[in-house]
């Protein structure tokens, strides 16, 4: 086997691989399923730690509030995404047909 062969071979199977990395990364349709379940996830994680922000009391929200500096970026995107989107129940229930 000559070298130039094995060099476009090895760029074959280069291409091939850096092509599967973007389509199971960016282009396929599980992507955005991924991106909507962390985006639930992390707004059950705020909703937990910041409940006492929507009137709902929780005795967890003295503890949680040591966190809060470091999630500040994060809560007021949250709570701006909180409010104007639906309830979660009306969003879930979309996806599982309830």
């Amino acid at each position: 086997m000559s070298l130039a062969s094995r060099i476009s071979a090895y760029l074959g199977a280069l291409e091939e691989w850096l092509h599967g990395l973007y389509h199971g990364m960016v282009e396929h349709p599980a992507h955005e399923k991924i991106e909507k379940e962390a985006e639930d996830t992390t707004d059950v994680f705020l909703f937990a730690c910041f409940a006492d922000a929507f009137g709902i009391p929780s005795p967890v929200s003295y503890y949680t509030a040591e966190l809060l500096p470091y999630l500040a970026e994060e809560f007021v995107q949250w709570e701006r995404r909180l409010w104007d989107r639906e309830s979660l129940v009306e969003r879930k229930g979309q996806q599982y047909h309830f």
